[in-house]
């Protein structure tokens, strides 16, 4: 056994240990070192710095140490040098204080920061990222780290994945393993406490906004949550500065409040706000991580938080509780993120029985509880009664208004050129939230600063905006399916009815909608497309997203559909959940067929009707679709259950024809229009000829002619006549002329009039 080797390093491309510490080695180098998958490695080469070992492939080199670009910098050297590593004693750091970019700093809690460290072995002065280490098998809990992949993205929205930051300090010691006990935190902010510590947990999960150095934000920063901060405001300031009013009047206020919306709208930044107004401090805690913890510290911490909050609650008037405690100084909001880790909906455990007696207790008090979610769906019911969160306020998707004055609030200190038209990108982010647009403008202004590093008065151009609206995506539309290509219906060869008929059922209603509030008229809510296979059904639904500016949620029918009770629904509520936060939206679904046939024909047991159902009443239940359309496409319109083909559904049956000889004609040029073609190219006699094609093949047929041209000759710049001839002999027509007959008589059977 050695005690050290002396091996090469060298980047690893692979993404799933990019920055997250991770050191690949050959098996017979482990073996040598008696290290196993999961050991630290102390790692010595300009500076020393330690890792986490994994095995490499046994095609590895054995003389080479992979790793990623940040632990190669920690090593202070270049790919290609010698890099010493040896064992490293396992030992649990007992705290580790970071620093970072102030705009991190100012969103990140500790408890999220502890997450994303987990499971990796850091030193002091190491530049770490906030991907978690789910790599190795025995990273720690699963759950766990997706709760704070998902936080991370919405708290610090685009950029996440990229942010660095650096170890300050790791205890005494040179290197240390981060668990679950180690304290976590800011250098002059909040720590964590150790997951089993007795200490007060109003600490444990609080932002370091809440840092008397970061000032909450004001309420003039906060454009369109007027009313909701006003509602509040009033709330808070009766119940803490007017309790002998209430006493006269013989009643009481609850200061129980659920705070609903979009992840990343601010929701946080309303209460520290509004808090901040009304002369409270605010105490915050991050609910996952509580829920992290095993029950027993979880319902300590929770009971501590309540101590510490009804302390320094102002005392009810005949009330024998008095207004002390530690900390008393005035009233305090007791601030509750993500609550649904607490109180879920679905199976809840004994944390969820101890978090709502707390609750009533704390209330009871006459303190402020203030509880947020993002998925309202998913918290348990219960903490809806009067005598808990009896105030409920939703802090809406921003609409272009509203978006046009956070860029502007954003946009602040920004040096924007002349030609910046925040009412253009603000026209341009349907979906974004608050967090979105402060990622958008973060991107416009590191390219801006990357094209001008050496101006003395470096602008932010609307160019920069253009770029970092091709890289920036809402949080709302993390899951889309759908890549939205840069076409528009002016690329779609042919289909003028169709583009006509698609024009005024989805763009309008999409681009529109004052004009149909005007009007009186509700618009349609949704188009099935219906025809043979390859006739540009899914293209046509790409061109109008890229026409429409609108979001995109895309899914295959048969996405949705689930062998396990129940699945399917939530499936298909999720679904549409995610279309009205980020409305405008425009939903597709892809064979339509398969997720909603004919009920009452299907053998699986029940559930294809339940989707159906579930499928119609989101359509046109009781909650309103607003600002979204459904665009169904299928090859077998008969196939779908009826009802969900009459008005308020899927009300306008659009067939897609296959092409004829001129709209061939079309498609070959629009297929066409970055082939270099040669004069002797006819597409018109071209696409004459090509009876029985579908607009895929005529695509294909493209293709395959620069193909042909490729093999005549690698140096070829224009494509033939010949290189046509040829590709026409290998492409064959795809249509079924029964099917395509069938299809036709269904379409004059159910158009219009």
């Amino acid at each position: 056994m050695a005690d050290e080797l002396t091996l090469t390093v060298t980047l690893r491309p692979a993404a799933l240990d990019a920055r997250r510490g991770i050191v690949r080695l050959h098996p017979e180098v482990m073996a040598a070192l008696a290290i196993n998958p999961g050991d630290p490695v102390r790692l010595a080469g300009a500076r020393t710095t330690a890792g986490v070992a994994a095995r490499a492939e046994a095609t590895a080199s054995r003389a080479l140490l992979y790793a990623d670009d940040l632990t190669i910098g920690n090593l202070g050297m270049r790919d290609g040098g010698q890099v010493t590593i040896a064992p490293l004693p396992v030992v649990e750091a007992r705290r580790v204080t970071l620093t970072g970019p102030p705009e991190i700093v100012a969103v990140v809690s500790p408890e999220m920061l502890r997450l994303a460290l987990l499971g990796k072995v850091v030193s002091a002065g190491d530049d770490v990222s906030l991907l978690p280490q789910d790599v190795l098998p025995d990273a720690g809990n699963r759950s766990l780290v997706e709760a704070a992949r998902r936080s991370l993205a919405n708290r610090v929205g685009y950029g996440w994945t990229s942010a660095l930051l650096t170890v300050a300090a790791v205890d005494d010691i040179d290197a240390a393993l981060v668990t679950m006990d180690t304290v976590v935190g800011w250098t002059d902010g909040y720590h964590t406490t150790g997951g089993t510590a007795a200490t007060p947990a109003v600490r444990a999960g609080a932002p370091a906004a809440t840092d008397p150095e970061v000032p909450p934000p004001s309420l003039d920063d906060l454009p369109g949550l007027r009313a909701q901060a006003k509602e509040l405001e009033e709330l808070l300031d009766l119940g803490f500065h007017h309790g002998e009013v209430l006493a006269r009047l013989g009643t009481k206020v609850s200061l129980g409040v659920l705070i609903s919306g979009p992840s990343g709208s601010g929701k946080s930044a309303l209460v520290r706000a509004v808090a901040a107004k009304v002369g409270a401090r605010v105490l915050p805690a991050w609910a996952p991580a509580l829920a992290a913890l095993t029950n027993d510290a979880a319902a300590h911490q929770l009971r501590a938080l309540a101590r510490e909050a009804r302390g320094s609650a102002p005392a009810r008037p005949g009330s024998a509780t008095p207004a002390a405690g530690p900390d008393a100084g005035g009233p305090a909001v007791l601030l509750l993120s993500d609550v649904e880790a607490l109180a879920p909906r679905a199976d809840p455990g004994p944390l969820a029985t101890v978090f709502r007696q707390m609750l009533e207790e704390t209330v009871r008090a006459g303190v402020a509880v203030v509880c947020t979610t993002s998925r309202p769906e998913s918290v348990d019911p219960s903490l809806r009664a009067p005598d808990l969160l009896a105030v409920q306020l939703a802090v809406p998707l921003p609409d272009a208004a509203m978006r046009r004055e956070q860029l502007g609030v954003l946009t602040r200190g920004m040096p924007l050129a002349e030609d910046v038209r925040l009412d253009e990108v603000s026209g341009r982010t349907p979906g974004f939230v608050a967090a979105d647009l402060g990622a958008l403008a973060r991107e416009a202004g590191v390219r801006a600063a990357l094209r001008q590093k050496d101006a003395e008065s470096p602008t932010v151009t609307m160019a920069d905006f253009e770029a970092a609206l091709d890289v920036v995506r809402p949080t709302s539309m993390a899951e889309s399916t759908l890549e939205v290509a840069a076409v528009t219906l002016d690329d779609v060869g042919a289909l003028t009815d169709v583009k006509q008929v698609l024009t005024e059922s989805v763009l309008w209603p999409l681009t529109y909608p004052d004009t149909f509030a005007r009007l009186g008229v509700s618009p349609p809510r949704g188009v099935l497309l219906y025809g043979p296979p390859g006739c540009g059904k899914t293209y046509l639904v790409k061109a109008i997203a890229g026409t429409g500016k609108a979001n995109v949620l895309s899914v295959k029918g048969a996405e949705l559909l689930s062998k396990w009770v129940g699945d399917s629904e939530r499936a298909v509520r999720e679904l549409f959940r995610r279309a009205r936060e980020a409305a405008p939206t425009l939903v597709f679904l892809d064979e339509v067929d398969a997720l909603a046939p004919t009920r009452g024909q299907s053998t699986d047991g029940g559930t294809a009707d339940r989707v159906v159902a579930a499928l119609l009443t989101e359509l046109d239940g009781v909650e309103e679709l607003r600002n979204v359309v459904v665009i169904g496409a299928t090859n077998r319109p008969d196939l779908i259950d009826p009802a969900l083909l009459r008005p308020g559904r899927l009300e306008r049956l659009v067939y897609v024809p296959p092409p004829d000889g001129s709209a061939r004609a079309a498609i070959l040029r629009a297929s066409a229009k970055s082939v270099p073609l040669d004069e002797s190219v006819d597409l018109d006699e071209l696409g004459a000829d090509l009876d029985g094609f579908s607009a895929a093949d005529c695509a294909a047929l493209i293709r395959e002619s620069a193909l042909a041209a490729m093999r005549d000759s690698l140096e070829a710049t224009i494509v033939t006549a010949a290189n046509v001839a040829t590709a026409r002999e290998r492409v064959r027509a795809s249509l079924d002329p029964a099917q395509v007959a069938w299809l036709a008589t269904y379409a004059k059977a159910h158009q219009p009039g």
